[in-house]
């Protein structure tokens, strides 16, 4: 039985529930993880985020690695202590701001996300970006304020274990929809080789700091939209050891079309061992929880929750709908008179309306508490069905309420 993840009851699809276990605590899965990217989830403190029910936060390696520096994160103690938050961290690698925000492109993994870029143009190879792809690792420019960087596997390694987070993720490097098949081919080899350094040299930082908890280094599935890439790169990754070490989880990583992902993510977890955790990266929707849940994603985390709050935009049983529409002006009501987050309870529409058009803070606040109860909830419950034996008839009332496609 792995050490790090003790597998639950299953799905007949694939889906199952778990416990992965850390340092800072155990994680009861399937499990959203809400993204506090410098060190914080905007608006809120990480005692509300506790008190909403999340289990872990995530935070990001580029981030912390230009804001306050990594260094400064160690010497406080580690993320955890930094940001006054007792439980399980994540770290991402930073590989996917270095080739978004280090390359201008929008944080989306599509044609948008690609620019004016086309199928037959390799944007890693686009000299005009503003990051640069090598086999030895990545060159790229802060966002923050124009000043050069370097990224390698062993250099991403070292951020993270300063950081101090429980569960890291290997240097691989991101590409989109739009990248040829030979560029994918192409990068899905130099991302393999990056994976076999990042172990070695997550082993050599453990084995040099044998006084600290320790970290659980996750491995990258890429591959994009094609069957035998990802199903390839779940293989490798699964059957990877350097020095007698292996990823005790992985992160499913990448472009990944919404209408394919369930088929994607499947197409990973039939290759993967069932022994470890699996985290899929950058998901949040009702519909795209379900999918993924369904075929054996075991852990999530998306920015979306707090990110379209701060837009006045929040989560109902209903569907998305806006704050700052006008009807909200007198609704004198809860955001979703079926929740029982602490905005719910304690302010109306009508207030929220008017915190968000007269620009004041707590608006933000307020919202983001909604929707991040709203999303740990539904993973909540999801989690449960699984268990009781009820996942697809809740799937079945969930999406039929929020998308308005019941079927009877």
């Amino acid at each position: 039985m792995s050490e790090v993840f003790t597998v639950g009851e299953r799905l007949a699809t694939g889906g199952r529930t778990g416990t992965i276990h850390t340092p800072h605590g155990d994680i009861q899965t399937p499990a959203f993880i809400p993204v506090a990217t410098q060190a914080t989830i905007k608006a809120v403190l990480p005692e509300t985020i506790a008190s909403l029910g999340a289990q872990a936060v995530l935070a990001n390696a580029y981030h912390l690695y230009l804001q306050p520096g990594h260094e400064v994160v160690e010497a406080a103690g580690g993320l955890g202590r930094f940001m006054n938050w007792p439980g399980p961290t994540y770290t991402d690698s930073g590989g996917f701001q270095v080739l978004s925000l280090g390359s201008g492109f929008k944080k989306v993994l599509s044609d948008q996300f690609a620019g004016k870029a086309n199928a037959d143009t390799d944007v890693a190879e686009d000299k005009s970006r503003r990051a640069q792809v090598d086999d030895d690792g990545v060159w790229f420019t802060s966002h923050r304020d124009g000043t050069k960087h370097r990224f390698t596997p062993e250099v991403s390694m070292q951020v993270q274990h300063a950081i101090g987070a429980d569960i890291i993720f290997a240097f691989d490097e991101l590409t989109t929809l739009l990248n040829s098949y030979d560029y994918q081919v192409e990068s899905l080899e130099r991302t393999r080789l990056w994976a076999i350094r990042s172990l070695r040299e997550h082993t050599r930082l453990m084995a040099a700091h044998p006084d600290r908890p320790r970290q659980l280094l996750f491995g990258v599935i890429q591959g994009a939209q094609y069957e035998d890439l990802r199903r390839k790169a779940a293989r490798d990754l699964g059957a990877m050891e350097v020095d007698g070490a292996h990823f005790p989880g992985f992160g499913i990583g990448g472009a990944l079309e919404k209408e394919n992902l369930a088929t994607i993510v499947r197409w990973v977890t039939e290759e993967l061992p069932e022994d470890r955790p699996r985290h899929l990266l950058g998901i949040s929707e009702p519909d795209d929880l379900f999918n993924a849940i369904a075929v054996g994603a075991d852990t999530f985390d998306c920015v979306s929750p707090s990110r379209v709050a701060r837009t006045s935009a929040v989560y109902t049983r209903t569907g998305r709908t806006n704050l700052l529409r006008s009807e909200n002006r007198t609704a004198f009501v809860p955001i979703d008179e079926t929740c029982t987050c602490y905005t719910c309870e304690n302010y109306t529409r009508a207030y929220l309306h008017h915190l968000f058009k007269a620009k004041e803070m707590v608006g933000s606040t307020l919202a983001t508490i909604h929707n991040e109860h709203f999303t740990l909830t539904l993973v909540d419950r999801i989690r449960k069905s699984i268990t009781t034996g009820d996942f697809e008839r809740l799937r079945a009332d969930v999406l039929g309420d929020y998308y308005g496609q019941r079927c009877e």
